[in-house]
C-alpha cells in the first residue's frame, strides 16, 4: 500500500476529535460514582468494540491470534497493563484539572515518552531519523507540537491563577491543582505505554495481513491485545473502588441508599446512566480504531502517529473546555494563550505531516 500521509493526519485528527469528547457523554450520568461509570464505559471501550471491529473488518481473528508468538502477547499485554495504570489516573486527572489543562499536561508527558522511545529502543532514532530531512522535519514538527502543549499547560496554570476558588468549584467541582499535577503526571508517563503495546504489537500485523485482511485494518487485532491488558488495571482499580467506597451496588441499584436515617431515597437514571456510559466508551475507542487507520498512512515514520494523536486530542479537548465554558471569566492574556495552543497545535501536525510525505516521496 502506498502511504499517504495527508489522509494519515485526517484519521489522527478524527482519533482526536473521539479522544478529546469521549469523556463529556460522562457529564450526563446521573448518582453513580466515578469508579461506576468509568467501569461501564470500560466493558465497551476494552473488551466489545475491540472484539466486534476486529470480527467485523479482519479475517480470521482467533487464528491471527492463536498464530501470534508468545513474546508478542506478553509485551502487548504487560504494555496494556501498564498503560491501565496510567489510563485509570487519567480519569482522576480529568476531576481534579478539567478537560484542558488535564488533557494539557498528561498528554505533554505523553506525547514525549510516546513518540520518541519506540524508535530509540528500536535503534533507528540516530541512523534513520536524525539524518534524513524527512525525520528531521518529523523531529521539528515533535517540537512544535511539545510547544503547543506547554502553551496549553500555560494557559490552564494562567486561569487557576485568575479565578476565584468558588469559580473554579462551579466549573470542574472537585478541581485541585496539587493533586492533579501529580495524577497528570503519572498519567501521562504511563499512558505512553500504549504506544510501545502498539509496536510490540507489529508481529500480529503481519500475521492478520497474511490471513487476507487489508492493511488499513492491520492494526485492530494488536489492540484486542492491548486493550486486554488495560482491562485488567482499569477492572481492578474500579472494583477496589466500589469495595472500598461501597459503590458496588450501583450497578444494578435503581434507587439510592438514603444517607442518614428519615432521608429518602432517590431514584437512579439507570437506563441513561447505562447509555451515556456506553457512548463515552465506544467513543473512547474510537480514537485508536482511527489512530490504526491512520498509522498505516505514515510510512516509515510511523513512529510519528502518537504526536499526530496527542496534537489532535489536545486541540479538540481545548475546543471542548471552551465549549463547556472551562475558561468564562479568564483575562485576554489567557485566551490569547488558549487560542496559540491550538494554532500552534494544529501547525505541528501540518508539519509532521509533511515530514512523513518527505520520506514517502524518497525525500532524506
Amino acid at each position: 500500500m502506498i502511504p499517504n500521509p495527508a489522509l494519515g493526519v485526517f484519521f489522527h485528527w478524527l482519533g482526536g476529535l473521539a479522544s478529546g469528547s469521549f469523556y463529556v457523554p460522562f457529564r450526563g450520568v446521573r448518582r453513580w460514582a466515578w469508579e461506576t461509570y468509568w467501569l461501564v464505559g470500560g466493558f465497551f471501550s476494552w473488551i466489545i468494540m475491540p472484539w466486534s471491529m476486529a470480527f467485523l473488518l479482519t479475517n480470521d481473528v482467533m487464528a491471527v491470534l492463536k498464530e501470534a508468538p508468545a513474546s508478542t502477547w506478553f509485551w502487548a499485554y504487560i504494555f496494556g497493563v501498564l498503560w491501565g495504570f496510567g489510563n485509570a489516573t487519567f480519569g482522576l486527572t480529568m476531576r481534579y484539572l478539567g478537560m484542558s489543562l488535564g488533557m494539557a499536561v498528561a498528554l505533554g508527558y505523553c506525547a514525549a515518552f510516546g513518540t520518541l522511545m519506540p524508535p530509540i529502543f528500536d535503534g533507528v532514532f540516530f541512523s534513520k531519523i536524525m539524518q534524513t530531512q524527512s525525520g528531521q522535519v518529523i523531529l521539528f514538527g515533535i517540537g512544535v507540537c511539545l510547544m503547543g502543549i506547554a502553551l496549553a499547560g500555560m494557559a490552564g496554570i494562567s486561569k487557576e491563577r485568575e479565578l476565584p476558588e468558588e469559580k473554579k468549584q462551579a466549573v470542574i467541582k472537585e478541581f485541585s491543582l496539587k493533586k492533579g499535577l501529580i495524577v497528570a503526571t503519572i498519567s501521562g508517563v504511563l499512558s505512553a505505554c500504549f504506544s510501545y503495546g502498539l509496536a510490540a504489537g507489529d508481529p500480529i500485523k503481519a500475521i492478520t495481513m497474511r490471513h487476507g485482511t487489508g492493511a488499513i485494518w492491520q492494526g485492530l487485532p494488536v489492540l484486542i491485545v492491548v486493550l486486554l491488558g488495560g482491562f485488567t488495571t482499569n477492572f481492578c482499580w474500579s472494583v477496589y473502588l466500589n469495595v472500598r467506597n461501597k459503590t458496588g451496588h450501583q450497578y444494578f441499584a435503581p434507587m439510592t441508599r438514603p444517607a442518614a436515617e428519615g432521608e429518602e431515597a432517590v431514584r437512579v437514571p439507570m437506563l441513561p446512566n447505562y447509555i451515556f456510559s456506553a457512548m463515552a466508551g465506544i467513543t473512547w475507542y474510537l480514537q485508536f480504531f482511527f489512530y490504526s487507520m491512520g498509522e498505516t498512512q505514515m510510512g516509515a515514520y510511523k513512529f510519528s502517529s502518537w504526536t499526530l494523536h496527542m496534537a489532535s486530542i489536545i486541540i479538540f479537548s481545548t475546543l471542548w473546555g471552551i465549549v463547556l465554558h472551562e475558561w468564562r471569566g479568564c483575562s485576554r492574556r489567557t485566551i490569547r494563550l488558549v487560542v496559540a495552543s491550538i494554532a500552534v497545535l494544529v501547525a505541528s501536525t501540518i508539519v509532521v505531516g509533511y515530514g512523513n510525505y518527505l520520506g514517502s516521496v524518497g525525500g532524506r
